[in-house]
């Protein structure tokens, strides 16, 4: 049997254009996610300031335009000031939220020199849990006021004349979650975070901010949080921010490729939580989304309680992808694409070794998990104007979740280049599913590559065989008169290319 869907794409029928940053992803000062993640400076491929070479033409591939840094859990304890001037003379210091002991032998310069290595930007955050507004704006100060202050002529002493000009900045981290420090309600956290705000922009004007919405939708403080801190913040941020980890816990794959679902009602109720409070403030400014942190995360956790305390850069958080979290997360990624009217930021958390697309062997090799294929793709083929696509398609239910179409996809329009890219995840787990779509607004488009990442074992991983979980360009797909027909292989995800 072969299940059928049906879908229709026109240029004309548009939901946003696709901000870059929308494929950002994060860095922390967690696990080996910078020691031994990109800085090892004892490793064979290390260059002169001790990032892994190898660790940089990896991130180069996935095209990450933006970077998180440096928590996370991690900032909410973070002297930044720790992090600058000679490394010799930087402080040891006990971070609390993960138990380990940080160095800072990389900190805010050094991370910027990485930055720039992978062509990315960085998402800066401030600690909002132990410290406040007076940190936050002299931070802005040292890294993007020219010169002529004290702070910006201390980051010139340091050795770096021009600005850093750190475009957006976060505005503490998941302060709503009891496990942070200095945790807050609503109201005292959207008081902070509205001074700290209006000084940060008093410092520097063209910077935008990101406040803290809630951990994850699960919290009982859910949707009044963020209408909460909304009411102090909304003239002075730009974005909401929203997290969330999905896992597989009751090996159920059927209700786990559902999980997208609940990611795309979370957005949908940020949106209206936050457009709520436009229309009680009768303001003409709309609040984006910034989803700073999202993936796959339940793999480790067991291991991560045998953790020694206050040991430096252990391996915490190492979740081993497989296959079928490539396909949530692929399905994650759609999610995001169709509300890119309002989801403007977000970032896989994390990049390197920790709950990442790359991991990192110590002296050795660095390689790709299966999730980094999903990702790679929509940041290369992802860029343009997402299109809102019609979808007809069998469904099924599942324990926690009905109506869950078989067919999840978006596509998306580059019009620059004439390429219609459509990203489709099949959630059939035993038949292929024939798609029949009307691109005929698309005149004289053919297929350019039909690339497929599919296994036949969920559970594969490339952990002892790196090209155990990798895509083919063999699918199978064309267009005549204005239809595409694609076959889609159960459980698979696809990336269909078409172009002049």
């Amino acid at each position: 049997m072969t299940v059928k869907a049906k879908m229709t794409v026109d240029k004309e029928y548009k939901i946003g254009q696709i901000d870059e940053r929308i494929y950002g992803s994060f860095i922390e000062h967690l696990g080996r996610a910078v020691y031994e993640g990109i800085y090892e400076p004892d490793h064979p491929s290390a260059d002169e300031q001790g990032f892994r070479t190898d660790v940089i033409e990896l991130v180069k591939q996935l095209r990450v335009p933006l970077v998180r840094y440096p928590g996370g859990n991690f900032v909410s304890g973070y002297n930044w000031e720790d992090g600058v001037g000679p490394v010799s003379e930087r402080p040891r210091r006990l971070d609390l939220a993960w138990r380990t002991t940080e160095t800072n032998q990389i900190g805010t310069n050094e991370f910027i020199d990485w930055a720039k290595k992978v062509n990315a930007e960085v998402n800066m955050a401030v600690n909002l849990g132990t410290r406040g507004i007076n940190e936050a704006r002299n931070f802005v100060e040292y890294c993007n006021h020219p010169s002529g202050s004290y702070w910006s002529d201390l980051r010139i002493s340091h050795g770096y004349k021009e600005p850093h000009k750190i475009k957006t900045w976060c505005l503490g981290n998941e302060m709503d979650g009891p496990w942070q420090i200095g945790h807050k309600t609503a109201n005292e956290y959207g008081r902070i975070a509205a001074e700290t705000a209006k000084a940060m922009k008093w410092v520097d004007p063209s910077i935008e901010l990101v406040a803290c919405g809630s951990s994850n939708r699960k919290m009982p403080t859910f949707a009044e949080w963020e209408a909460t801190v909304l009411e102090h913040t909304y003239d002075h941020v730009d974005y909401i921010s929203l997290h969330t980890y999905y896992g597989n816990r009751d090996n159920d794959l059927g209700n786990y490729l559902a999980q997208s679902l609940d990611m795309d009602q979370f957005i949908y109720s940020v949106i209206c939580t936050a457009d709520y409070i436009k229309a009680k403030k009768g303001s003409k400014k709309t609040i984006n989304l910034s989803f700073d942190e999202w993936n796959v995360w339940y793999h480790s956790n067991e291991a991560d309680k045998k953790i020694e305390p206050w040991s430096i850069a252990p391996p915490q958080l190492e979740d081993i992808y497989t296959f079928e979290d490539a396909l949530l997360v692929g399905s994650m990624l759609i999610s995001m694409l169709k509300r890119a009217d309002r989801v403007k930021i977000a970032c896989l958390a994390q990049l390197v070794n920790v709950i990442a697309p790359i991991m990192t062997e110590k002296g050795g090799e660095a390689w790709k998990q299966p999730i980094f294929y999903p990702y790679m793709h929509a940041s290369v083929f992802g860029r343009g104007t997402a299109l809102h696509s019609i979808i007809s398609a069998p469904k099924y239910d599942s324990k926690d979740f009905t109506d869950i179409p078989y067919l999840d996809a978006v596509s998306v329009h580059d019009e620059d280049n004439e390429v219609l890219t459509i990203f489709a995840v099949n959630r059939h787990q035993t038949e292929n599913l024939l798609l029949d779509c009307d691109i005929r607004s698309f005149e004289g488009y053919k297929i350019l590559e039909h690339i497929v990442l599919e296994h036949d074992d969920v559970k594969a991983t490339n952990k002892q065989n790196r090209s155990n979980v990798v895509p083919h360009s063999n699918g199978k797909s064309k267009v005549d008169n204005g239809q595409l027909e694609a076959s889609l292989s159960a459980l698979s995800w696809n990336v269909i290319r078409l172009g002049k």
